[in-house]
């Protein structure tokens, strides 16, 4: 029996290293074959803030200082990460991705959708009309797709023949307001002052409430009911390591995370629940 194989579409640069990498060791180590895809077929480049954290304190923009990292020790990819990049860059099919305009459903037996968060590249992923017209298709055809953080938001974008979302009647978690909004606060403010907007994809604008534009509230808006997203709530065991984001999973403790399925539809909030997230999805590949 052949192998299974994934898709990984990426932007153009400034993906999520956590989400991308974990996924590709957890569904290698399972068998499963990984391919990506970009826009021009040009290989994508992570977002180099999240590897080193470099460039994220108030002083990281000065060359003598940009080196001591105290807010960039906090966000930037862990140790395992950061030298799984390094592996990544040398694989082939990473170096070698598919042309959006090229893809076809029917070639791939699973769907992950990664995520990231500064706004000239994640744009272009979010918005590409040819990648949510093959996400709508991938749905369609039911086969295994899981999305994570910004993911999430592409699948919610990702338009049925109805011109409902394709998210529309499913359960599904996302990136937390106050997530997002936490990190955007940290990083404006005591961080990275000369680029405030960093962390944040889409900005509200004038008249609308804060959050509007986060991934949280643009998914809800997709969705059949708002109780369809599942976030992490007091009576969840472990509360407090999901719901902080001072703690990410690992192989061995799932405790912090929060990842929730839906048929083949999986979902995962950040990169602290990746390798949760992965695992489950490597699962579901397995069972279909």
């Amino acid at each position: 029996m052949p192998a299974k194989t994934v898709l990984i579409p990426l932007p153009s640069s400034d993906f999520d290293p956590t989400h991308v990498v974990v996924c590709w060791q957890v569904l290698r180590a399972a068998g499963i074959r990984v391919e990506f895809a970009t826009l021009d077929g040009q290989p994508s480049a992570a977002d180099r803030l999240m590897l080193n954290g470099e460039g994220l304190d108030l002083w990281g923009g000065l060359p003598l200082l940009r080196h001591f990292k105290l807010l960039g020790l906090l966000l930037r990819a862990d140790a395992s990460v950061r030298k799984g990049y390094q592996q990544l860059l040398e694989d082939r099919a990473y170096l070698n991705p598919h042309k959006f305009s090229r893809l076809r459903a029917s070639a791939f037996s699973g769907l992950m959708l990664s995520g990231g968060h500064r706004a000239k590249a994640m744009q272009g992923y979010l918005e590409d009309p040819v990648l949510l017209d093959f996400i709508a298709d991938f749905f369609a055809a039911d086969r295994p797709v899981a999305a994570i953080a910004h993911g999430v938001l592409l699948a919610a974008r990702s338009k049925r023949a109805d011109g409902r979302s394709v998210l529309y009647g499913r359960k599904t978690t996302a990136l937390p307001w106050s997530m997002e909004r936490d990190a955007w606060n940290l990083t404006r403010f005591l961080g990275r002052v000369w680029e405030p907007n960093y962390y944040r994809t889409y900005v509200e604008l004038p008249g609308e409430p804060e959050g509007y534009r986060g991934v949280e509230a643009e998914v809800t808006r997709a969705l059949a009911r708002p109780t369809d997203l599942l976030s992490v709530t007091p009576d969840v065991p472990d509360y407090f390591r999901k719901a902080t984001a001072l703690y990410r999973d690992t192989l061995e403790d799932s405790r912090p995370a929060w990842v929730v399925c839906d048929g083949n539809y999986i979902s995962a909030r950040w990169a602290g629940d990746a390798y949760t997230f992965a695992r489950m999805f490597a699962e579901r590949l397995q069972a279909v």
